[in-house]
């Protein structure tokens, strides 16, 4: 086996004495890798055969003028136009235009006058190391002390005729046309005068209107002068559950707050310990509101407010209807506030059952309307002619499940629904007058009534001796048609008052007395 020199041995060619050195190796470069070159890629890479150098010119290339080496490929000649104007001088071999006037090659001056001036070189605006210096402005001075020159006097001024056309336009012209202005203005004038008061946008100019003669279009009573008077005391009732709610209408009915609405409107709201109620007035003022008092047997409630110097509403009494008398319907149906309608009393004590809550039945003696009531009315004011309250909104008969107003609408008369919110404010809920009968409705040959179905052990009836079959026809001073009109008949006394009950008996007619008990 061969042993390959070690690179740390010493070279004898360098001519030195380095026996003293061999103790001491030296290195040396480490010898240059050159891979191998991929036969592609020198197939694709190389130079060209006969090519030694980067630079090197290709095999056969011929010398150009100056002297260098070419590709044997000369640029065509340029057009003529171009050689006269920029080739050199005849017999000049030079490769560099110089200025007119400066020396050639050969040290001889042109004949034709320098380029630059003389001493251009130290001109400041020529010389890039010069400083700024500031001078006078770059305008002749033409004042006093210069060449004896006076100062400028003020010229003439210029009047309106030549301010806006100038020195061309004569004065006779000038009043021309103004007067031509003047006479196109009044044309015009004239003209639009005439078609105003003569024409007509749906008929030829010829036809004959109707005459309009001023008149007091809001006399004492009318519709606007009492709604203008009692919209202010009339409320929308907002009734919030979570996400939930309805709307209503109140009336203000004491100057401490009080609003008296429907006991439908707020009924929910006193079940819901989330549930808010608030009211709107007709200014858009908005107040929260608690439930005072409730009374689902006649479907009213109260209300109270913190407001101050609220709107009261005038009391009127609805015993003193009769039956065409003018009313006026206001609150806010379908969210519509301050909404007014005008109608008449179509009839009275009319007995109307109302869906209600618990087990009791929801009768009213209501007054019956044709003014517009829709569903948001309830609870909002039926004022009479003068502005004052009669009833308080709350039922509508439809034509169909969920409908509107046809027409007939009532009211719980202001009567009945003075004396309940009365009792409510006083104590929060009412106790009412009953008999201690279920009856239901009946009608033969010789009339109708309200037949007994049971009687309530120790009730007034018991103890008055109604059995049983009994068919009441008469309460106090009310005649009874149906078993509606004897609830309706029970509320309109107090509370241990006697009464006549008139009723018919196998046939026969009985007349009872018996004293009303609470219910």
């Amino acid at each position: 086996m061969s042993q390959q020199p070690s690179p740390y041995q010493p070279d004898p060619a360098d001519g030195r004495d380095d026996s003293a050195d061999v103790e001491r190796p030296r290195l040396r470069p480490r010898p240059l890798e050159r891979p191998a070159v991929d036969p592609a890629q020198a197939e694709a890479f190389a130079r060209p055969e006969g090519v030694a150098g980067s630079f090197a010119p290709p095999p056969g290339a011929v010398r150009s003028d100056n002297g260098q080496q070419g590709d044997g490929r000369r640029a065509a000649p340029p057009p003529e136009p171009l050689r006269q104007a920029f080739h050199r001088p005849e017999g000049s071999q030079e490769t560099l235009q110089r200025p007119p006037g400066a020396r050639s090659d050969n040290g001889t001056t042109s004949a034709e006058p320098t380029f630059w001036k003389d001493g251009a070189e130290r001109d400041p605006w020529r010389d890039p190391g010069a400083a700024a210096v500031l001078g006078p402005p770059a305008v002749e001075d033409t004042g006093p002390g210069k060449d004896g020159a006076a100062p400028n006097a003020e010229g003439a001024r210029l009047s309106l005729r030549e301010l806006l056309f100038g020195r061309r336009v004569a004065p006779t012209a000038l009043a021309a046309l103004f007067g031509a202005a003047l006479l196109i203005g009044a044309a015009g004038g004239l003209l639009g005068r005439l078609t105003a008061e003569g024409g007509s946008p749906l008929t030829d100019p010829d036809v004959t209107l109707a005459q309009v003669e001023d008149a007091k279009e809001r006399p004492p009573g009318s519709v606007s002068d009492v709604a203008s008077r009692v919209l202010p005391a009339v409320v929308s009732v907002e009734v919030q559950i979570g996400t939930g709610g309805g709307t209503g209408s109140g009336v203000v009915i004491d100057g401490n707050g009080y609003v008296l609405t429907n006991n439908h409107v707020v009924a929910d709201a006193s079940r819901a310990q989330d549930a808010k109620v608030f009211t709107v007035f007709h200014d858009g003022t908005r107040a929260r509101a608690r439930i005072v008092g409730r009374d689902p047997k006649t479907d009213l409630a109260v209300l109270k407010v913190e407001v101050r110097n609220p709107t009261v509403i005038q009391m009127g009494r609805s015993s003193d209807l009769r039956v065409g008398d003018g009313v006026i319907a206001i609150g806010s149906p379908l969210g519509l506030a301050s909404t007014v309608t005008e109608g008449i009393v179509s009839a009275r004590d009319r007995a109307v059952r109302l869906e209600g809550e618990g087990s009791g039945p929801v009768v009213i003696n209501a007054v019956q309307t044709d003014a517009s009531i829709n569903r948001g009315n309830s609870g909002g004011a039926l004022v009479d002619s003068r502005g004052a309250l009669v009833g308080i909104n709350t039922a509508i008969k439809t034509a169909g499940e969920g409908g509107g107003s046809v027409g007939i609408g009532f009211a719980i008369p202001i009567d009945d629904a003075r004396r309940i919110a009365e009792e409510l404010i006083r104590n929060g809920q009412v106790k009412h007058a009953e008999l201690g009968v279920n009856t239901k409705t009946v009608m033969d040959s010789n009339g109708s009534g309200a037949q007994v179905q049971n009687v309530q052990q120790g009730s007034a009836a018991a103890e008055a001796g109604i059995t049983e079959g009994d068919v009441i026809v008469k309460l106090g001073e009310r005649r009874v048609q149906s078993a509606d009109e004897l609830v309706v008949a029970e509320h309109q006394h107090q509370i241990g008052q006697q009464v006549r009950v008139e009723l018919i008996r196998q046939g026969r007619p009985i007349t009872l007395e018996a004293t009303l008990r609470s219910d």
